[in-house]
């Protein structure tokens, strides 16, 4: 029998741990009809750090069926994700960290979905180590852990006995690659079938949005961000942008670079980038006509950007995004 725990945390997300148990209950019946036996070979549990009941985020209460010291093994231990913008890391992490290194040490691999990787990072169980998390938290990751090696693309990552995986749906692609190993990959084809599971999703780049920090009190650069974001397509270079807000171009690529983490021609990029995609998205626009409209006038050139930072073609993207009937 397959051993599942799903570590349930204040404030985490509901919909990981019901889509977790919900999973492999599909998962064992079609187990149990594949090789003919009539007994339970996934065995899920819900586990918090003391037994008590926690809190979701929206408000759901999760009782739980025991405590992590109360189980003696499990193949799998599954953190759930919470918002790390908005919910403080549990108490009692160091308790916490003895005790999946013990399961850990006894063969159980512990997996997180989204940003349930900030809570292995803050036990420091990722120092060293690849991962991966949500793209919209990757900065804030890397700022906060520093000695992990962050691989944000990337939808799952597997360090050794340890998982990370990407933001919140990227919990199917872990769930498949679970039933590969405790089962086979013939019932991860058939349980991909059943829920309509993309399972060639391995990049989280097409599905970034560009999300730029403004919260860092320079008025000078927000003028230049806000410069930027209303001219993107008539601007030919950083000079041009730095004396509409009145500094000299070196400090101001200094000080631009400082406050956003981007240097301001690479900026001016991926705003223009993010307004191909939105027109691609939503109107019926020729590649030619978007390449032109948001600032570009080679279109290889633009279509080699494009691939660059979404890691598909403009057209691709536009089948892939587009709502259904658009194009």
């Amino acid at each position: 029998m397959a051993s599942i725990s799903i570590l349930a945390v204040e404030g985490g997300l509901y919909s990981n741990i019901t889509a977790l148990c919900d999973a492999f209950f599909i998962a064992d019946l079609w187990h149990r009809k594949v090789t003919g036996t009539g007994s339970q070979f996934f065995k899920t549990r819900v586990i918090t750090m003391d037994g008590r009941p926690v809190e979701a985020c929206g408000g759901f209460t999760i009782t739980p069926d025991c405590s992590i010291n109360d189980i003696a093994r499990s193949d799998y231990i599954i953190i759930s994700p919470q918002m790390p913008h908005l919910t403080a890391m549990p108490d009692g992490l160091d308790r916490l960290r003895q005790r999946l290194e013990t399961l850990m040490a006894e063969g159980a691999v512990v997996a997180t979905v989204c940003t349930g990787s900030f809570l292995l990072a803050e036990m420091g169980l990722l120092d060293g180590r690849r991962a991966t998390t949500n793209l919209q938290f990757a900065r804030m990751f890397r700022k906060r852990y520093p000695r992990v090696i962050l691989e944000s693309s990337q939808m799952l990552v597997k360090t050794g006995n340890i998982i990370t995986t990407g933001a919140v749906t990227a919990v199917y692609n872990l769930i498949l690659h679970m039933i590969r190993d405790l089962s086979s990959p013939e019932l991860a084809t058939i349980v991909s079938k059943a829920l309509l599971i993309d399972d060639s999703r391995q990049d989280q780049t097409p599905y970034a949005l560009f999300s730029p920090a403004k919260k860092h009190g320079d008025a000078q650069v927000l003028d230049a961000q806000e410069f930027i974001e209303k001219e993107f397509s008539t601007i030919k270079s950083t000079e041009e942008i730095a004396r509409e807000v009145g500094v000299s171009p070196r400090h101001f690529i200094r000080r631009f670079k400082k406050a956003t983490g981007e240097p301001p021609l690479k900026y001016l990029q991926q705003i223009r980038i993010e307004k191909a995609k939105e027109k691609l998205q939503t109107t019926r626009d020729t590649v030619d006509e978007i390449t032109w409209a948001v600032g570009y006038q080679d279109i290889s050139s633009f279509g080699r950007l494009f691939k660059q930072h979404t890691k598909l073609s403009p057209k691709a993207y536009r089948d892939k995004f587009s709502p259904p009937g658009s194009s």
